[in-house]
């Protein structure tokens, strides 16, 4: 039996990769250290044989006992208010984090997909946005402790890749959605989908003209497994074309909401991209893959999920300063 680690396992996507694994026939290693992470998004795999759960932080040590074919390395803290209230966590995990699951890898002779993202590309000057694109990023303007720390991820890997000989694949995400999002995490589909809830206005920064394309997390985790089990070492684009302005995004979800609430209009945060938009020519040609999940279908299925959540939870608030946060 193939033995996988998955690091980030409670988050939103590490879970829902830990599922397409068991699915797979896999015996799971989960490794999480909860910062932003939580159980309830593992838990009905901790009955099953073949899952494994380690609390534990990557950025400090990994140990895994016996073979290990796969590892995945998506610890990272991934929103707007995370990366800004744990800023030296969230440069760790993509330093630190990485050089250690590719220390492991070295000595297992795993093959090592990194989590990258969109956000190397910045805001960016070509659109959209081909792997080929370096990008435009400010390295110590705020979103810079995100933004470098996956592109320090990406440079690592490929020298390990180039130098030792490590199998590695680098998966570029654009913006992801789906069941298990934490609700007010600052992202901009639960943000929306949680003020409509609560019946607040929804709140747009800027004039809502700038861009970003939504992908339903099955379609992600279909690209990942088809990456992970491919041939090719560079980066690849996942995510979907769709691109949609963030205003008429809004008007989406108050029509899915069938609310009435106003929408209302912030100061543009610093850095903020105006464009999101993948290039996904290589997946399509090199794996494949192309999304499958229409935008209205996967809204759907997030919406019931999030109606489905307690008082407590729909008012839980990440962090005071919510607004002063840019979303991606």
């Amino acid at each position: 039996m193939k033995r996988v680690l998955i690091t980030g396992a409670a988050g939103f996507l590490g879970s829902h990769l830990c599922d397409r694994f068991i699915k797979e026939g896999m015996h799971v290693i989960a490794m999480d250290n909860l910062i932003t992470g939580d159980l309830k998004n593992i838990e009905h795999l901790f009955p099953l044989e073949h899952f494994e759960f380690y609390n534990q932080d990557v950025s400090k040590f990994i140990h895994i006992p016996g073979q290990l074919d796969y590892i995945l390395h998506f610890a990272s803290p991934a929103s707007p208010i995370d990366y800004l209230k744990i800023p030296i966590q969230t440069l760790k995990v993509g330093s630190l984090g990485i050089h250690n699951c590719l220390g492991l890898a070295k000595e297992k002779k795993a093959r090592l997909i990194i989590a990258s993202t969109s956000e190397v590309y910045g805001d960016p000057s070509v659109h959209p946005q081909p792997e080929s694109y370096w990008g435009n990023v400010n390295p110590v303007g705020p979103r810079g402790v995100y933004d470098e720390a996956k592109r320090f991820q990406e440079a690592i890997t490929m020298a390990y890749h180039t130098f030792h000989g490590v199998e590695t694949r680098i998966v570029r995400m654009f913006n992801t959605y789906g069941p298990r999002m934490r609700l007010n995490d600052g992202r901009v589909l639960p943000a929306f989908i949680g003020q409509a809830i609560r019946g607040e206005d929804l709140t747009v920064f800027g004039d809502g003209s700038q861009t970003r394309s939504f992908c339903y997390v099955d379609d992600l985790v279909e690209g990942i497994y088809r990456l992970l089990m491919s041939n090719y070492s560079a980066p690849v684009n996942i995510g979907n074309p769709d691109e949609i302005t963030i205003l008429d995004f809004a008007k989406e979800i108050i029509k899915l909401t069938n609310t009435t609430q106003k929408i209302v209009f912030k100061e543009l945060p610093q850095d903020d991209p105006k464009q999101r938009r993948p290039d996904i020519t290589l997946a399509q040609q090199l794996l494949n893959w192309e999304p499958k999940v229409h935008r209205s279908e996967g809204l759907r299925i997030t919406y019931d999920y999030f109606k489905g959540l307690t008082a407590d939870e729909l008012n839980k608030v990440e962090h005071k300063d919510f607004d002063k946060y840019n979303r991606k």
